[in-house]
């Protein structure tokens, strides 16, 4: 059997050509839009954004109802 090499993952900062760093995450956090939720424990208006936890950030809640649009 062949050995195989151990899988390294990569770092979030790494070095541009130019020679400046650049965070690829903190990217990814200003774009994208926002969709507006309602906690199904507290009532509280959340917004979430592609990627983050489905979690209420006042009391931790889990159960996240999508607001309905005003057409």
């Amino acid at each position: 059997m062949a050995s195989r090499e151990a899988y390294v993952p990569p770092t979030t900062t790494q070095q541009s050509s130019s020679g400046t760093a650049f965070n690829t995450a903190a990217a990814a956090d200003d774009a994208g839009p926002t969709s507006q939720y309602l906690c199904g424990e507290c009532n509280q208006k959340v917004l979430l954004k592609k990627g983050d936890p489905i979690r209420c950030k006042e009391c931790g809640h889990r159960v996240l109802y999508k607001e309905r649009t005003k057409r």
